[in-house]
């Protein structure tokens, strides 16, 4: 880049033209003497563009790179999804040892997890799961947060499906927890709001079906949902 003079002579017709009391020098140019001394003679102020440029960028140097914000809500919501997503395959090969149909049906449901987990990237609308009606469940309330039919204690363990039916509670229980993480991901809109609650009710149905699955392995035609 050629370099470029600043003369009095030329501040002195600038000058005459438009009186101005600061004077920045471009990048690429240089004042003569004569021309500082003018400068400073009627109190002009000097600014220098290029060592203003290189102050900021030895600044910036010296900070380092600027902090990315991370998203550990999300971070942490997206890492459980793909946990409970590997303990889903995990319980249906368990299952698929043990009792084929049993497997089939949490196939169905892990279906259905694998969509919330696409709808959650791209904030996109979800089918309901079908709901098969007991007397505890209906499809009134099949999207809502029931709890646990009844406690699963040491004594389920003893029983003939006790495997089976502890590998459906754990894959339950890691599906609970899917709402406190959610709820932290609810923004201040009310679209937002609604979407995420919408979305929280489709686990709720996984979860109620789970349920279901359970008492069907347990045993009994009688409904066993405590209160």
């Amino acid at each position: 880049m050629k370099m470029k003079f600043i003369t009095e002579s030329y501040l002195r017709n600038l000058y005459k033209k438009e009186p101005f009391t600061v004077y920045e020098l471009g990048q690429g140019a240089r004042l003569t003497p004569g021309g500082r001394q003018y400068l400073s003679d009627r109190g002009i102020k000097f600014l220098d563009s290029g060592v203003q440029k290189k102050k900021e960028d030895t600044k910036k140097l010296a900070e380092g790179p600027p902090e990315v914000k991370v998203d550990w809500k999300r971070l942490q919501f997206q890492s459980r999804m793909k946990s409970i997503e590997a303990l889903f395959l995990l319980t249906c090969e368990e299952l698929l040892g043990k009792d084929v149909d049993l497997a089939h049906s949490v196939v169905k449901i892990y279906k259905q997890h694998a969509s919330i987990n696409r709808a959650v990237k791209t904030h996109g609308s979800l089918e309901n799961l079908p709901c098969t009606e007991c007397e505890g469940i209906k499809e009134s309330n099949f999207s809502s947060n029931l709890g646990d039919c009844f406690e699963i204690t040491d004594f389920h363990m003893q029983l003939e499906k006790g495997r089976e039916i502890l590998t459906l509670h754990r894959l339950r229980c890691a599906l609970q927890e899917m709402e406190p993480l959610m709820l932290e991901l609810c923004e201040s809109s009310k679209e937002e709001k609604e979407w995420y609650e919408d979305m929280m009710g489709k686990i709720n149905q996984m979860i109620n079906s789970l349920s279901q699955l359970i008492h069907l392995t347990v045993g009994g035609n009688k409904c066993l949902r405590k209160g």
